[in-house]
């Protein structure tokens, strides 16, 4: 049986179908797709220095399907999350794998995705997103935490702020 890689930045199992991180490499994707993953879906954006390049061809080369929802990171918006939301309604029983650069922008959806739209385990979907971690400003009004949002970004383990911004 693989196992889940441990070099890819911010790896988290969300459950047995979902996997999330932050932006893998062309090696890491075929480790991925070696997990049984059929499809890759990437919130983060192309243009940014650590997007890889042509990530499109490298997934579709590896068989598995790509899905580009690029979301930009000071400005999440609703029609961002109605789609994330359809791509994954429309996957009930498919392994996928999402990711953007650190995973963030997924740490968030996927909590707001279980709370507000699947009625799932949100407790389990918010300690994964504490892990990464604890949005403030527009993500914080983006998962509906008014209290924070005049407050910075908590990242755990390490500061990505400079990562973001690029």
């Amino acid at each position: 049986m693989t196992t889940d890689p441990d070099t890819i930045l911010n790896w988290r199992r969300f459950d047995a179908r979902i996997t999330t991180s932050g932006q893998p490499s062309a090696a890491q994707l075929a480790e991925i797709e070696a997990l049984g993953v059929t499809h890759i879906i990437n919130l983060g954006l192309h243009s940014h220095p650590r997007a890889l390049p042509d990530e499109a061809a490298t997934v579709s080369d590896l068989g598995m399907r790509y899905i580009h929802i690029p979301v930009d990171f000071d400005h999440p918006t609703e029609a961002d999350f109605d789609r994330f939301c359809a791509v994954l309604d429309a996957l009930p029983d498919t392994p996928v794998h999402v990711h953007c650069i650190v995973n963030a922008r997924v740490t968030a959806f996927l909590y707001r995705y279980q709370r507000d739209r699947v009625g799932g385990d949100a407790s389990a979907a918010r300690a994964l997103l504490d892990t990464v971690w604890q949005p403030g400003g527009v993500w914080a009004d983006f998962i509906g935490e008014q209290a924070l949002v005049e407050a910075p970004h908590r990242y755990a383990g390490r500061d990505y702020q400079p990562v973001l911004k690029r």
